[in-house]
């Protein structure tokens, strides 16, 4: 049975339900997808190349985690279940950066950006993920203009740049603030 995603607007207000297949065709049909970025101990981004299995661009490095939020699910128990669906990650340390539309020619999202801190083991999905692997930040920078990055991580890493670098946002006392710190 193929799964319905709710369609949305900006604010996420749902709209109405319609099939995933339908959805990613149409790139009018705004819906909800949580990103979950992991960090490591060091302050490096994992990043996952995707799965040959994948509808769309296969054979690219990826956000850590990123995964669509089934109907009347909640962001959070959404980025929960990605988290441990794709890395094998079972935690309630995920905290809120961001959200912002992605859009290309086959599909909107909606994306709710989080993150984590998270050393490892992961025991990731190889259905959905070929390798991981953790990144610098300057590493990626490097890289962003070449094509090894799918779009909507491209789009990502500069909104957490503006967001959470350029603009003196820090992490770790955002974390520190909600009881927790980050080792880095």
């Amino acid at each position: 049975m193929e799964d319905f995603l709710e369609v949305v607007d900006k604010e996420g207000k749902v709209l109405s339900l319609a099939p995933k297949s339908l959805i990613h065709k149409n790139p009018s049909m705004l819906h909800k997808v949580v990103h979950v970025i992991v960090f490591n101990s060091k302050g490096e981004i994992l990043l996952q190349k995707r799965s040959y299995h994948k509808d769309v661009v296969v054979e690219k490095w990826n956000t850590s985690v990123e995964g669509h939020v089934m109907p009347g699910e909640s962001l959070f128990a959404a980025a929960k279940r990605k988290l441990f669906e794709e890395l094998g990650i079972l935690t309630d340390s995920i905290f809120f950066l961001f959200t912002y539309i992605f859009s290309n020619d086959f599909e909107s999202e909606l994306v709710y950006t989080y993150f984590t801190v998270h050393d490892g083991p992961f025991n990731f999905n190889r259905k959905e993920v070929r390798e991981i692997a953790f990144w610098r930040i300057d590493d990626i920078q490097k890289q962003l203009k070449t094509d090894i990055f799918t779009d909507s991580f491209r789009q990502e890493f500069i909104n957490y740049l503006h967001i959470c670098i350029y603009s003196g946002f820090n992490l770790n006392l955002y974390v520190t603030e909600n009881k927790e710190g980050l080792p880095f």
